[in-house]
């Protein structure tokens, strides 16, 4: 099912296009081999901490969010080849790079999954 990715404070989606990747062979596999997302494209991934870029070919933004969909921490235009973290975090969003300055993604802001518009 495709769902739009939502900024509660914002009212406005983030992403129009959201792969949840909640195994861990989707996971594992997350953007590799992708020559580039979309620019309402994102990829969820549930449950994660921790992401690389090892052998991506784009830059991306990231979003950590919390259990309760809080945005603990963000990163953005993370180059290949490097390692992000939030410990707190529930689940990470791998957005476009330049995503997360585009729609005013901040720190606290809660992020939640809703149906495809109308």
């Amino acid at each position: 099912m495709i769902m739009r990715l939502m900024n509660d404070r914002t009212r406005k989606p983030i992403a129009d296009v959201v792969e949840v990747a909640d195994t861990r062979e989707a996971r594992r596999r997350g953007l590799l081999g992708r020559e580039g997302l979309e620019e309402n494209a994102a990829l969820m991934l549930v449950p994660c901490s921790a992401v690389h870029t090892a052998f991506m070919r784009f830059p991306i933004d990231l979003v950590f969010l919390d259990g309760d969909g809080c945005a603990v921490h963000t990163k953005s235009r993370v180059q290949p080849w490097r390692v992000s973290l939030a410990l707190r975090a529930r689940a990470v969003i791998e957005l476009p790079a330049g995503r997360l300055d585009a729609c005013r993604v901040e720190i606290g802001d809660r992020l939640y999954l809703a149906p495809p518009a109308r």
